[in-house]
């Protein structure tokens, strides 16, 4: 079964790609991931508050005392000069994985805001990326910006980044803008090469005990990778980007349903916390079985025949999906 895919300009073996996750701090399970049949692997995130921290810190350190001697007066560049300087742990591991691995290695950059710390993502294309993965990580709570204004950052962050390198971007969306189609199309215009829908916030939770706001981790399950499907599916054949499935991809059936949406790739990573990285191996073999039963010769054959663009109902993507389920409905009166 030919189960090829192009993502981000990139030729993948197969869809299935592990996404952002602790697992990919290990190197041991990067090279498990590829033996289990990943096509490419995305590493966890480096945050723009760790750069600024470094930054900062470095900074304190350099000038601290400089004034003490004349000469020592202009010694050291100012901040602005070194602000691309940031955690070389990251940008080693990363040299490492591609060493380490024959699959394509994606670097992950999070951030909220443009400025400096975006130069590193052209240190991580110097230390072998593929291709990058932006992950703006927003959550607007003040009462005086506008929706505008947080869509222009998102630009803004991706305009800044692509001005740095020359391999491709993709975008990871939230599914929470007024308008997710002109924001995905935006997007694309923009220069973003793919977009990953979408990223989970992960909400806090309330220690009534303690009276104390706590992180609360809950893993996907395969309901959850509805959201996206849909809005793939309304996508799929509109916008100029590549489209990436996560969120909820646990079996070969929901692998195979983010490639008839119209994804290019479905990514993974609750189901490989859970379940543990051979998990890859067994969605494949899913996979291919279903697609051997249907009598398909290959993935692409498959690839956005049930998005609205081809679907027999492409209603059913809108407000007339919500009236149906309502309607369908049947409570018992026991």
């Amino acid at each position: 079964m030919d189960l090829t895919t192009t993502y981000l300009g990139l030729t993948l073996k197969n869809p299935i790609v592990p996404s952002s996750s602790p697992l990919a701090r290990n190197l041991g399970k990067l090279r498990q991931m590829e033996d289990a049949g990943a096509a490419a692997v995305v590493l966890h995130s480096l945050f723009e508050e760790e750069i600024n921290a470094e930054s900062e810190t470095l900074d304190r350190y350099l000038n601290e005392g400089s004034e003490s001697y004349g000469e020592a007066l202009s010694y050291f560049p100012e901040a602005p000069m070194y602000a691309s300087i940031g955690p070389d742990a990251y940008l080693g591991y990363l040299s490492e994985a591609k060493r380490a691995l024959d699959i394509p290695v994606i670097a992950s950059l999070n951030g909220v805001s443009a400025g400096g710390w975006t130069r590193y993502a052209r240190l991580m294309q110097e230390a072998g990326a593929d291709a990058l993965e932006l992950n703006v990580y927003y959550v607007p709570t003040r009462l005086d910006v506008s929706g505008a204004e947080v869509e222009q950052m998102y630009l803004d962050v991706l305009r800044d980044v692509k001005h740095h390198v020359t391999i491709p971007v993709a975008m990871k969306l939230n599914p929470y803008f007024s308008s997710t189609a002109h924001m995905a199309n935006q997007l694309a215009q923009a220069g973003a090469d793919g977009l990953v829908l979408f990223n989970r916030f992960y909400q806090p939770d309330l220690d009534l005990n303690h009276l104390a706001v706590v992180p609360n981790l809950h893993l996907s399950g395969s309901a959850e990778m509805r959201l996206p499907l849909r809005w793939i599916a309304i996508l799929y054949g509109h916008i100029a980007a590549d489209l990436a499935l996560t969120t909820g991809i646990h079996t070969g059936e929901d692998a195979l349903k983010g490639i008839a949406a119209g994804a290019t790739v479905v990514m993974m990573a609750s189901a490989l916390l859970q379940m543990g990285v051979g998990r890859i191996t067994a969605v494949l073999t899913e996979m291919t079985h279903w697609l051997q039963e249907h009598e398909y010769e290959s993935l692409a054959q498959l690839r956005g025949s049930l998005s609205q663009r081809n679907c027999g109902a492409p209603a059913a993507f809108e407000r007339a999906n919500y009236i149906q389920v309502v309607g369908s409905y049947a409570p018992s009166l026991m």
